[in-house]
């Protein structure tokens, strides 16, 4: 009876050790899993969610190039999303991100305003969030690290200014068209401010009709066939990106008229396709905007992960085409 009794106290005193086992190595499995910055496992190894405006325009199309070129060439681990012009499907994206506990959020908005709240979550959870592109008019400043990309009212400023210089001897009233950018948007926002600022310096160059044509051509085509019909003397177009400008290409060679001499063409972004149409004189002025900001996105995010502090505005670096210019561009274009 005392050995069967000794036995039964064995017996429970190593249950108990197997259990207190196994509960240290299911604390010890969690603690792996969630440790290191955003909740990842911590390998080294960075991840990134990146949430993409859409695919509107080639410039979009090569800034994803760019960044999932990147992303590879850094070790970076890259989830992506393609909002497709929503800004709903992207506040949705970084909220899965937050779950997902990447180390890094980046993102291009939609729109600029409409963040704060989604960025407080992404705050709140100690991940780091970068944009890119575009900015947001959130007033805390603390709700992201940095903001990579382009100075969009000088982008304006520049098509403005050339214009100004061009119709300086203008005599009688220079009438403008302007093709926007998608309502509500950073750049769209930005460029028709610069571009007013500018041409504010001659009374005689007017703005006669603005509308938005979203940034794509189809877009750009349809607005311009509209402004054609309701206005009958178009001297300028302004469009806020090549794509529009190369749409209203075809509405103004349908109606008879020659673009780049009939009708002065000033564009945004100097994609290959704009570009090209600037060195064939199609287009008149193009002020440069970079898609290629990968590299530049994942040095940022490998300082923001290592709690590095960063510029909180750094500007790429751009420049202006004139068909002479594109013509010598050309050749080595990479977008």
């Amino acid at each position: 009876m005392g050995k069967m009794r000794t036995q039964s106290v064995r017996w429970r005193a190593a249950a108990v050790l197997a259990s207190v086992l196994l509960v240290g190595g299911v604390a010890a499995c969690g603690n792996s899993d969630t440790g290191g910055g955003g909740g990842t496992k911590d390998d080294g190894k960075i991840t990134m969610g990146f949430s993409q405006v859409g695919a509107e325009s080639g410039w979009r199309t090569a800034n994803t190039i760019s960044i999932k070129e990147a992303a590879t060439a850094a070790g970076i681990e890259l989830k992506f999303d393609d909002a497709q012009q929503k800004q709903e499907n992207q506040i949705k994206a970084i909220r899965n991100y937050i779950q997902q506990k990447v180390d890094v959020i980046a993102f291009s908005p939609v729109v600029e305003s409409g963040w704060d709240t989604v960025l407080k979550e992404a705050k709140d959870a100690g991940i780091p969030v970068i944009l890119t592109d575009r900015s947001v008019d959130s007033a805390d400043k603390s709700l992201y690290k940095t903001f990579l990309g382009s100075d969009f009212v000088k982008e304006g400023k520049l098509a403005g200014e050339w214009l100004v210089e061009q119709k300086k001897t203008a005599s009688g009233p220079v009438n403008i068209v302007e093709l926007q950018g998608s309502t509500g948007a950073a750049p769209a926002n930005d460029r028709k401010k610069g571009f007013a600022e500018a041409i504010a310096a001659n009374p005689n160059l007017k703005v006669i009709a603005s509308q938005t044509g979203d940034f794509t051509r189809a877009g750009g085509k349809q607005v311009m066939e509209q402004f054609l019909k309701a206005n009958k003397q178009i001297d300028v177009l302004f469009a806020h990106n090549d794509d529009m400008g190369l749409g209203a290409l075809e509405a103004i060679t349908a109606a008879g008229k020659v673009p780049g001499k009939d009708i002065t063409i000033i564009t945004i972004d100097a994609v290959k396709d704009g570009m090209q149409a600037l060195a064939d004189g199609k287009f008149n002025f193009i002020a440069e905007c970079s898609p290629l900001l990968g590299p530049q996105l994942m040095d940022l995010a490998k300082k923001v992960k290592a709690g590095e502090t960063v510029p909180a505005r750094i500007e790429t670096e751009e420049t202006t085409f004139t068909t002479e210019q594109a013509k010598e561009a050309l050749p080595n274009r990479k977008y």
